[in-house]
Order: C-alpha cells, then sequence, then structure tokens
C-alpha cells in the first residue's frame, strides 16, 4: 500500500533526528541477528522456538528464551525509534474490542483503526468499563488532530467517554458499521495462534502492540523506506532503525 502521505505537523522535519541513540549493550550477538529475530517474530506466525530453529539453520545458536528476551526488550524500542516518522492519524476511527486469553483468563484488548487502515493504538486491560474506554481513548488522542467520525458499538461506556473527549466527532454507532476494524482484529487473531498461550499480560500487551506496528510499516503508514517495494518494506525499515536505537 502507498503512502497516504499524512506525516504529522507535530515531527521534525527530519523525523531520523530525533531519535535516540540507545545500544545494544549487554547482548552477545550482534545487531543484525536481535533485528532479524524480532523481525521474524513480530512479522510472522512463528513461535520463539520456530525462530531459534531458523536462525540454527543460518548457523546462529540461539536459545528461544533468549529469543523472548529480544522481542520483549527491543519491540519497544523499534516502535519508539519510528514514532517519529509515523503519519498522522486519519479522521475518521473505527474503535472496538475483542479477547485475548490471557494466563487462563479472558481480557479486553481495545484496539482502533483509521480509514486509511492505520492501527492508532491498542491497549490491553483487564475490565471492560468506562475507566478502561478512557485510558485507552486519552493516548490515541495524542496521536494527532481529533477525529470527526467515531465508530464503535453501542456499548454505555463508549457513549460516555466519547461524548466526554470528542464531544464534536459524530458518533456513529450502526449495526455493521464497525466492519472494518472487527475484520483487522483477525490478523492479530492470526498472529496470535501459534503461540501457546499468553502467560503474562505485560508480555502480551507488547505483542499486541509490536503486531500494530509492524502491521502500520507494511501499509507505509512511517516515513521511512518510502522508495522502497512493499515486499522490502518491513526489511528496509528494520534495518534502519537498528542504527537508531
Amino acid at each position: 500500500m502507498a503512502s497516504s502521505g499524512r506525516l504529522s505537523p507535530w515531527v521534525d522535519e527530519d523525523c531520523r533526528a530525533a531519535s535516540r541513540e540507545v545500544g545494544v549493550v549487554g547482548f552477545q550477538f550482534p545487531p543484525e541477528v536481535i533485528t532479524v529475530a524480532v523481525r521474524w517474530y513480530l512479522r510472522y506466525g512463528l513461535s520463539y522456538r520456530d525462530v531459534e530453529e531458523l536462525l540454527a539453520e543460518r548457523g546462529i545458536e540461539v536459545d528461544h528464551v533468549t529469543v523472548y528476551r529480544w522481542v520483549q526488550r527491543f519491540t519497544p524500542l523499534f516502535a519508539d525509534a519510528a514514532r517519529p516518522c509515523r503519519h498522522a492519524t486519519g479522521d475518521r476511527w473505527f474503535v472496538d474490542q475483542t479477547y485475548l486469553r490471557v494466563a487462563g483468563r479472558w481480557r479486553y484488548l481495545y484496539r482502533a483503526v483509521d480509514q486509511f487502515g492505520q492501527v492508532i493504538d491498542v491497549l490491553l486491560t483487564e475490565r471492560r468499563d468506562t475507566a478502561a474506554a478512557r485510558r485507552f481513548f486519552a493516548p490515541a488522542l495524542a496521536h494527532g488532530p481529533a477525529p470527526v467520525e467515531v465508530t464503535t458499538d453501542r456499548a454505555a461506556a463508549y457513549l460516555r467517554v466519547v461524548e466526554e473527549l470528542v464531544p464534536a466527532a459524530r458518533h456513529v454507532t450502526e449495526r455493521y458499521a464497525n466492519n472494518k476494524i472487527e475484520s483487522d482484529h483477525g490478523r492479530l487473531k492470526a498472529r496470535l495462534r501459534p503461540m501457546r498461550g499468553l502467560k503474562r499480560l505485560r508480555s502480551a500487551s507488547l505483542i499486541a502492540a509490536g503486531h500494530a506496528f509492524v502491521q502500520n510499516v507494511r501499509r507505509g503508514h512511517y516515513e521511512l523506506a518510502v522508495d522502497v517495494s512493499p515486499a522490502r518494506r518491513l526489511d528496509a525499515v528494520f534495518d534502519e532503525l537498528s542504527h537508531m536505537i
């Protein structure tokens, strides 16, 4: 998908200049190995053991627990390094929650996409209530201008929070109006299927956010690798970001 060109007005003209030099400290493997392992895990339906095996086929012996630690440590760093380059969100939002089983209990994952398919934000919570909806909307609104239209289901929590935080927006609650976000949930569920259950809320939240980040990169919602073909975009972006962290 081609870039929509909606570079956020809140970022620097040269988005790369806003990145911080963090450095890969305390890891015995080259940054290139860590980068490809994290990218494979977030992009494809792989388990940590699958990534371990793929690296072993290339002569790199890494335990799957190490891969897990890399994903937990570096996924937020990649997303943070790319954040100044992210396009502003569109003005039509589609908001919904889906369910994830974490440590044997159902949890609620709030997600939103705009009319261009950009995942605006995600939030994993233990409850589905007004407080959780407010916790989701408040930081999501920081990604760009307030939406002119918000589509949700008819949950009372959404009615109150949308009226409170974006009172000028048209609030759409018609049946089937939210098919865009509901179908988008399926891509995340497909990614989670190979995993042997989610054990911790923090890990589940990180994977959901990492999946959203990769999905946005692949769809061209960052001012990164803009001259690279879509098939090579993710590889090029992660390579570029690896030099930023």
